[in-house]
């Protein structure tokens, strides 16, 4: 298609902005710019359209107008239109309880979810196609039974609490639930989900938790199964009760229907409730989540457990072990005090020899001494002697006993052993262990 150019005019003379509009130049013929407009889109379909139809773009509205509401009043009539059942259009009138509401105004795929619209919009098509003057003018002959049904069917609908009490006995709008071989195919979730979403309808709790998938978390799935099996339904089975007699004189077969009508609808109650449960329960023992979700739980306890069980044999072969440390550690120390014992017995028994040896030496530098005397010492001379030593060596510990000893040790000459014992006698009067008055030999 060519492309046509279109110049811009010049602005009228007295042409002023109106309102907050300020102008900020102005267009002349000199600074006008010729531009190429090509209809790209929907905009070239419609100016194709236009061209085709040699239309102005008013006409074009126009007609488009007309096409797009002619199209909504085929979609509209389409939504509620379905064959009509042979066998539905002969039902007797005085039939109606027993009869599909839906299904007789052509809304059986809509059912509970119909809108108060499409119930008057097929009420009305309805009324068009069977209403018994519309039949007479064409010369049909047909009772209107099938009418007064449509009359019926429309009036329940359309009153809330009558519609309510049918919907709640409606068992076109249930799911079966799927068998075996339905599931085998895999799609598991989606048809119990079906099933649980037109069971929904009936509670009185919004919103219903939905069934969800193999992604749903444990969370998820519990409350699920717990909102369905503490399910609070709105189900109450009136549409079902036998017709009460309106005959004031009748009064007890009138409170007798009543008390059999309240009785059925307990029954039929507890049966629904059951029905429920037992869907509940079959659905539950085939979900593969609730299965994963205790084999994670099984895990979960053994794990704590088995994590139980190690930290008791940890703990115990640390007391077995501890308590094999400290009876060898018991035992080392039994044996180190048992040699040590043998040590300080040994320790003692030589310190004791070797004062008994020291003493011997010092006996010996007496005797070596010859008692201090010249020539034979008379038995009171050496009893005076060994005397003095003997109290001098009480009067020692035995380091000073070896000390001593040390010093005798090696001298014969009488005078140096002598001296060697004055002195020390002297350092022990000194030091207040012995009384000057207590030797007798030893003196200097």
């Amino acid at each position: 298609m060519a492309a046509t150019l279109v110049s811009l005019p010049a602005l009228p003379e007295r042409w002023a902005a109106e309102k907050d509009f300020k102008s900020v130049g102005k267009l002349t013929k000199d600074s006008a710019t010729q531009r190429t407009i090509e209809p790209v889109g929907p905009h070239f379909l419609a100016h194709a359209r236009r061209a085709r139809h040699k239309r102005t773009f008013s006409e074009d509205d126009r007609i488009q107008a007309q096409e797009r509401a002619k199209k909504v009043e085929e979609d509209n009539d389409s939504e509620i239109s379905e064959p009509e059942d042979p066998m539905m259009l002969q039902r007797e009138a005085k039939d109606w309880k027993g009869q599909d509401h839906y299904k007789v105004l052509g809304l059986s795929k809509y059912r509970y979810k119909a809108t108060e619209d499409q119930i008057k919009r097929a009420h009305r098509k309805k009324v068009l196609k069977h209403h018994p003057d519309k039949k007479a003018a064409a010369g049909r002959t047909e009772d209107d039974n099938f009418f007064k049904c449509i009359q019926k069917a429309t009036e329940v609908l359309l009153d809330p609490v009558k519609r309510r009490q049918f919907d709640s006995v409606d068992s076109e709008a249930d799911v079966e639930p799927p068998t075996k071989k339905q599931l085998v195919k895999g799609n598991f979730y989606k048809l119990w989900g079906s099933v649980f979403k037109a069971e929904a309808r009936f509670s009185k709790t919004k919103p219903v938790p939905l069934f969800g998938d193999n992604k749903s978390t444990k969370e998820e799935v519990e409350n699920f199964y717990n909102f369905f099996y503490n399910f609070d339904s709105w189900r109450s089975f009136e549409y079902l009760d036998e017709d009460v007699p309106d005959d004031n004189e009748n009064r007890d077969q009138k409170r007798h229907m009543e008390r059999k009508n309240t009785n059925a609808r307990k029954k039929k109650k507890a049966e629904d409730n059951a029905r429920l449960r037992k869907l509940l329960d079959d659905c539950s023992a085939a979900d593969e989540r609730i299965k994963r979700f205790r084999q994670e739980a099984n895990a979960a306890k053994n794990k704590k457990r088995l994590e139980k069980e190690a930290a008791e044999k940890k703990a115990a072969e640390d007391a077995a072990a501890k308590k094999e440390a400290d009876e060898k550690a018991a035992k080392e120390a039994e044996e180190k005090a048992k040699v040590d014992r043998e040590a300080n017995k040994k320790a003692k028994e030589a310190a004791k020899n070797a004062v008994k040896k020291n003493k011997r030496v010092l006996r010996g530098s007496v005797k070596d001494a010859n008692y201090f005397v010249t020539g034979d010492a008379p038995a009171s001379t050496i009893e005076a002697v060994l005397g003095d030593i003997d109290l001098v060596q009480a009067k020692i510990d035995p380091d000073e006993i070896a000390a001593l000893s040390a010093k005798l040790t090696g001298l014969k000459v009488a005078d140096e052993i002598k001296g060697v014992w004055t002195d020390e006698v002297k350092r022990l009067v000194g030091a207040g262990k012995l009384k000057g008055d207590e030797i007798k030999a030893l003196k200097s």
